[in-house]
């Protein structure tokens, strides 16, 4: 494979989605042929399954249907979008991918990691990120962040325990995978963030 991956993650209301913008045309501008993805989602059959994922409902979702449906959609993506592009030689940005999983279903949900581990390995055959970029902000801050932009969707709505242990997880993933996660401090203003991924980026090209 000759393309690059990246993934950007963090909690929620950490700017993932102004910086994921903000990378793709960092790399357009460096004429870098480069694709721009989500998770869960990324293709039409994903995006149907993020859709039921993130849909606030009446009827509890079991745990174990929603870490199933993570992987569903994740292998969907892996083989429709993201193995092809990288074949042909594309930089791959992906607003999360399996870090998010360990943190929100792992950490979060207390599913097994052990469990989570193996269906990784079952759906990604050994591929991993050439670069993961988590973005990291206190909690409140971020969910003052969300509440601001209107109606929450069903992971959005969760008690703020939850996201401290998210939260936790992606710095616990990060110390344990030093060669390809790095931490960007959100809290600082967009300018001094995104001078900061640009230090990552440079790293790659």
């Amino acid at each position: 494979m000759k393309g690059k991956f990246i993934t950007v993650e963090g909690v929620e209301g950490v700017g993932k989605s102004t910086n994921v913008a903000f990378i793709y045309e960092f790399l357009r501008q460096r004429e870098m042929p480069v694709i721009a993805t989500r998770e869960p989602g990324g293709t039409p059959f994903a995006e149907e399954l993020r859709n039921i994922l993130l849909r606030s409902r009446d009827e509890p979702v079991d745990d174990c249907a929603e870490l199933l449906l993570m992987f569903a959609a994740r292998s969907q993506h892996l083989n429709t979008v993201i193995l092809p592009a990288l074949q042909r030689g594309e930089w791959v940005l992906c607003d999360r991918f399996t870090d998010a999983t360990f943190a929100y279903q792992g950490a979060g949900r207390g599913m097994s990691l052990d469990v989570i581990a193996n269906l990784e390995a079952i759906v990604q055959q050994g591929l991993q990120p050439d670069l993961t970029i988590v973005l990291d902000l206190d909690v409140d801050i971020g969910l003052q962040r969300v509440r601001k932009r209107g109606q929450l969707d069903r992971f959005e709505s969760q008690q703020l325990a939850f996201f401290k242990r998210v939260r936790k997880s992606y710095l616990d993933r990060m110390a344990n995978a030093p060669e390809r996660c790095f931490l960007v401090d959100a809290s600082q203003p967009l300018e001094l963030v995104q001078r900061d991924i640009i230090k990552l980026l440079e790293r790659l090209l």
